[in-house]
């Protein structure tokens, strides 16, 4: 049997003009509503300790999606088959009472997930120790932070390991030092065999975490299969739409964007490409493009660094990390790493290119910074040659 089995699955709204039309819709029995289908003719399995990645624009249908398969909506047509205990991170706290004391709302809501008092009780101080609310938790709701809240509220949904979780963009749980307790823990499920829906538009979480992904388009599936060939077409519809709403090329380039406020506990703080030359955007002289990224981490932790390169208002061509690479950060201050990467003899053609800079926890899922789309520059190929790169070649 499946984990998750969805066949046919849709859920249509009746759309009114105005409060009158409804109320004349229901004294007289007639249709004058507009049907709008969130989502229609959605299908797909996911086996025991698969993840899925739900992508796609906003209104696509992806949180219609997690809800009718948590149940808190009714579809209209199609039908959800589940194995085993659900958790869902849909609206974070949504469920608790603000004037109860985040000690009592652990009982209230662990009674609406389906965990009873005599488990509650057991389960309090693990909560408390991963919620880290120190004696707010005595205190009534109403006086939390919103991230207080949303971390109790994980806490909670999370001391159970569910058989199957879903996820709604909840990876941005209070400060970067939880947030990375929330990642460790939901990767700790997944390797323990958990099956995992996972909403997000970050497509780097969905590359590092899912097996599979669906794209949605207008409530209907665009594309279900392997991760990245699902990216891969995502990306290239987003461009597609990207470049139909900037107008033809000639109307103005890419405009570099300025650096990332401070306030975090990781963040990048350089950027530099040798051998920039003057202009508008900057020409390359030299063959080599060298990156250097420096970032100031307080805490001493050993981060991760990542580096894309793009073309200016085209496609990407490519983009290497420290973790996937086997490369370390040097120590090179009080707290201050460094990383260079190098692309010996660059091998694209002419044109103009940006360069994105991205900060990562020492594990590389957290992302604690990203400098996008930070430098754009120009870059003259020795030789006139159509396409956008050289490849290795050689002639028989």
């Amino acid at each position: 049997m499946p984990a998750l089995k969805v066949s046919n699955l849709g859920k249509r709204y009746q759309v009114f003009g105005s409060p009158r039309a409804r109320l004349r819709a229901l004294l007289t029995g007639r249709q004058a509503a507009n049907n709008h289908w969130a989502l229609s003719e959605v299908s797909f399995e996911l086996g025991k300790g698969q993840c899925l990645g739900v992508i796609g624009s906003n209104g696509a249908g992806k949180s219609t999606l997690l809800k009718l398969i948590t149940g808190t909506v009714r579809p209209t047509t199609g039908s959800v088959a589940r194995q085993g205990r659900l958790s869902a991170i849909l609206e974070l706290g949504a469920g608790f009472h603000p004037q109860f004391s985040g000690r009592d709302n652990l009982y209230f809501g662990g009674a609406l997930i389906g965990i009873e008092r005599e488990q509650m009780s057991r389960l309090v101080p693990s909560i408390l120790d991963f919620a880290e609310l120190g004696e707010a938790i005595d205190r009534p709701v109403k006086t939390y932070s919103s991230g207080m809240t949303v971390r109790l509220a994980f806490s909670l949904v999370t001391a159970v390991e569910p058989e199957l979780l879903i996820i709604d963009e909840a990876l941005a749980v209070g400060d970067q030092r939880f947030q990375k307790k929330c990642t460790d823990r939901i990767e700790a499920f997944r390797k323990a065999g958990c099956t995992i829906l996972f909403c997000s538009h970050s497509q780097y979480h969905i590359r590092r975490l899912c097996d599979v992904a669906l794209w949605l388009d207008h409530g209907r599936v665009r594309a279900f299969g392997g991760t990245e060939h699902v990216l891969s077409a995502y990306e290239t519809h987003v461009r597609l739409l990207e470049a139909e709403a900037q107008g033809p090329p000639d109307a103005g380039g890419p405009v570099a964007r300025p650096a990332a406020a401070g306030g975090r506990k990781a963040a990048i703080r350089a950027l530099a490409i040798a051998d920039l030359g003057d202009g508008d955007p900057p020409q390359l002289a030299s063959k080599d493009l060298a990156v250097t990224v420096r970032a100031h981490v307080r805490g001493g932790e050993r981060p991760n660094f990542a580096v894309m390169l793009e073309q200016a208002r085209g496609v990407g061509i490519t983009s290497v990390t420290t973790h996937y690479d086997g490369a370390e950060p040097r120590l090179v201050g009080d707290e201050l790493w460094e990383a260079t990467v190098t692309f010996h003899d660059l091998p694209v053609h002419s044109g103009d290119y940006v360069v994105s800079a991205y900060l990562f926890d020492s594990e590389g899922i957290v992302v604690y910074d990203e400098w996008y789309q930070h430098t754009v520059f120009r870059w003259v190929y020795p030789a006139r040659s159509a396409g956008l790169v050289s490849l290795p070649h050689r002639w028989s």
